[in-house]
């Protein structure tokens, strides 16, 4: 479903993702976990071209992300056809980048009008089908203003589902919450996770990744240290710095 090969990116001098080797299946979980600065996010964002790799390939349900190939070459896809590619990529952000002027509704319907041209009374119908499912249904006419944190971070989450995609990526999705608010946004994923949804998820919430994961990702300085199921990455690690790290965060 997702595969990441050799995949290098630096800023200027400083070298970001060192060679990192990923495969996640569909219908999988994986939890990347590590310290800040290791590279977790710009590897989320290779995924859906938000950051351009320098090295390597980052495929998606078996297409190339960013790129196409001619032959022993890659070229650069035009901009229609990388929103293209998105559309299929759902992307839950850290700071909820919602739209201020649109309601929650709209907010849910404005990606598959705008960018799958698809009915209004299918989208309307999905956005409130997605909106009762994140526990939102009597928000729907409200402005994002008005809503807690972690109301907002479910409605982004229902926002990236109305695309019907193949994957749902997330960067931290609960570390701008309240420490209250966090819970909420938690038990969507795993509800989530239990419908057999494709996630990649960059969190600290360890017990969210010992819970939900089928694979745990420790990564560091832009290398790949450790993965593996749950209970060997977190309870029984073979690398001293995956040891290191944990014994920070549990």
């Amino acid at each position: 479903m997702v595969e990441l090969r050799g995949v290098h990116k630096s800023f200027g001098a400083l070298a970001v993702l060192r060679g990192v080797d990923l495969r996640v299946e569909a219908g999988e979980v994986t939890v990347i976990v590590g310290p800040s600065g290791s590279g977790k996010s710009t590897l989320l964002r290779s995924v859906n071209h938000l950051e351009k790799v320098d090295r390597g390939s980052v495929l998606v349900d078996g297409e190339l992300a960013g790129y196409r190939r001619a032959g022993d070459r890659l070229y650069e896809l035009r901009e229609r056809e990388i929103l293209r590619q998105r559309t299929h990529i759902g992307f839950v952000f850290q700071n909820f980048n919602l739209f201020p002027h649109l309601t929650v509704r709209q907010n849910v319907t404005e990606a598959p009008l705008s960018a799958q041209r698809r009915p209004r009374a299918e989208v309307e119908e999905l956005a409130t089908r997605l909106l009762d499912r994140v526990g939102l249904a009597d928000k729907a006419d409200e402005y994002p203003r008005r809503l807690s944190g972690g109301q907002q971070q479910r409605v982004a989450i229902a926002r990236a589902l109305a695309l019907e995609p193949k994957v749902l990526l997330f960067d931290e999705p609960t570390s701008a919450l309240d420490p209250e608010l966090v819970g909420e946004v938690l038990e969507v994923m795993k509800d989530l996770a239990r419908s057999g949804t494709t996630m990649i998820v960059v969190t600290h919430e360890i017990g969210f990744a010992r819970e939900v994961a089928d694979t745990v990702v420790f990564l560091d300085a832009g290398r790949v240290v450790e993965q593996g199921p749950p209970g060997q990455v977190l309870d029984a690690p073979r690398h001293e710095r995956t040891r290191a790290f944990l014994s920070k965060v549990l």
